[in-house]
């Protein structure tokens, strides 16, 4: 996957099947949908593959608890069948993982375990584990940290846990192998149009400032919460269809969990539930569903979303964490469908995906979550063959293996996440595999890999996306920004000028991840 030589490809190609704008979970699922059933596919990223929402995830593959809980029956199947599907083809992205709901009152076990049973059940044979009662001991026995004072069980249930912006990475690669063209750091800035019909873009090339003409069959809008931005650019009189709202995460060190388990908490005091997920070394706390109506790339979380997340997990916890105890905090932009009378409350907004069509033929994704990424996808195509005029073709995707495929995967090596490739990225520089951090595991392999494979133009793509070190400890990751620049500027051929750029750049953005 290689930027230089993909934009020589443009000059070759007068009219694509597709173009998708946008390369986030969405973006690139459908891109390999396309390129997988034989369309011309091309598709355009204003910043880095999976910069927004979708890097910015609980890390779950789900179908949802609090979904069926809110009687999103469809919905909590949808889900459920596609995270089967995701874990069949990416086994090395995609695992199970064992979820307890601590019970402090003599119902609430048999109750969750009920609703819990049913869920199994909607999973048929896509299911990862049944899920099962445990008394006192055993739930201290699971989670250490729980709060032991009322405490009178839980119960454990099964759901999956991936690495969101490896799996855009990763998807990325399986489009690209597709034979789709990737290109990242391209805005498109117009449309061209023909008595009123869109026949292509202009993109402007963010890197070297130019501009390009692109002419297309179909031109697909995934871009997520800024959607309507494209939308208006289309048809500038339009309503706005997109409702965002902002999920915020805290990551803490692992003695908060002290286990392989994750806790549910099923009733926060804004009636959402809050997880606590054991990833990488470090615990994922969150999240948040805050209305939002400025849509920013880098979203800053709030004070009393922080607040919240801290003293929600704080209840369920014997060790509790306060502000000194956070590593990093993240926040996303949830792209929910806007509902009729554009409702504030967004965590009652569903998250089902809706995919419309402008009289000038721009079609429009629209909501969705992580895990039905490849359901959007398919839909996303099948409109787009309407849309065109190009003879149909079948979706495949069901069995379509992710790129780096490895039913073998060992979760406790670092790098297992590259899949099969993780031993060509071991053995990329002889003197390369040792970890630039004793807190963070990065090395100069992984990162002139990002460079030569993965597409990594800036600092920041290599810090937070193609390793996930920014996500996990921002302190620590400002200490080895000087480093990571320095390596990435022998790999790219820069100058010092080059590494005073990005780390000042860089540093603008870090400042978010830290209180």
């Amino acid at each position: 996957m290689n930027r230089s030589q993909n934009l020589k490809l443009l000059d070759k190609t007068p009219e694509w099947d597709v173009v998708v704008i946008g390369g986030g979970a969405s973006g690139l699922g459908i891109a390999t949908d396309a390129a997988n059933r034989g369309l011309k596919t091309l598709l355009l990223e204003k910043t880095d593959f999976a910069k927004g929402t979708s890097s910015r995830s609980t890390k779950l593959v789900h179908g949802g608890v609090r979904y069926l809980q809110n009687g999103d029956v469809s919905l909590v199947l949808e889900a459920l069948r596609e995270r089967g599907i995701m874990r069949k083809n990416a086994p090395h992205l995609v695992r199970d993982l064992s979820f307890i709901i601590p019970s402090y009152d003599w119902w609430s076990s048999p109750f969750y375990g009920l609703g819990l049973k049913v869920y199994d059940m909607m999973a048929g044979k896509l299911g990862l584990g049944p899920s099962t009662l445990l008394d006192k001991d055993e739930t201290i026995s699971l989670i250490p940290n729980v709060k032991k004072e009322g405490l009178r069980g839980g119960v454990i249930y099964h759901d999956g846990q991936f690495d969101d912006a490896r799996m855009a990475i990763s998807l990325a690669l399986t489009a690209n192998n597709e034979g789709a063209t990737l290109i990242n750091y391209a805005e498109v800035v117009s449309f061209i149009k023909e008595n009123d019909l869109i026949k292509g873009v202009e993109f402007k090339d963010l890197i070297n400032g130019k501009k390009k003409s692109i002419f297309s069959k179909s031109v697909v809008n995934a871009t997520g919460v800024f959607s309507d931005k494209l939308i208006c650019l289309d048809q500038p009189k339009t309503k706005p269809l997109i409702r965002p709202s902002q999920g915020v995460h805290i990551v803490l060190e692992k003695k908060f969990l002290d286990g392989p388990q994750a806790i549910m908490v099923p009733h926060t005091s804004d009636g959402r539930v809050l997880f606590a997920v054991p990833w990488n070394d470090y615990v994922v706390v969150g999240t948040t569903d805050t209305p939002i109506d400025q849509t920013l790339e880098e979203p800053i979380a709030l004070e009393e979303e922080i607040q919240f997340i801290i003293n929600n997990a704080g209840m369920y916890m014997s060790k509790k964490p306060n502000r000194t105890d956070i590593k990093s905090v993240f926040a996303g932009l949830r792209p929910l469908a806007a509902s009729e009378g554009n409702k504030d409350n967004t965590k009652e907004i569903s998250r089902h995906h809706k995919i419309t069509v402008s009289t000038s033929g721009l079609i429009n994704v629209l909501g969705g979550k992580w895990t039905t990424y490849r359901k959007i996808a398919e839909d996303t195509i099948n409109t787009v063959f309407m849309v065109s005029g190009l003879s149909e073709r079948k979706c495949n995707t069901e069995t379509l293996p992710i790129f780096g495929f490895d039913p073998t995967t060992n979760w406790n090596d670092p790098l297992h996440f590259y899949g099969t490739e993780a031993k060509k990225v071991e053995s990329l520089y002889l003197k390369g595999n040792k970890s630039l951090s004793d807190k963070l595991y990065i090395t100069k392999n992984q990162i002139c890999w990002a460079i030569k494979s993965e597409m990594a133009m800036t600092l920041e793509d290599v810090l937070a996306r193609r390793t996930r070190c920014l996500f996990l400890d921002a302190y620590e990751t400002e200490k080895i920004a000087p480093k990571v620049a320095e390596i990435m500027a022998i790999e790219l051929k820069k100058e010092k000028k080059w590494i005073i750029q990005e780390l000042k750049n860089f540093n603008l953005i870090l400042k978010n991840y830290q209180l």
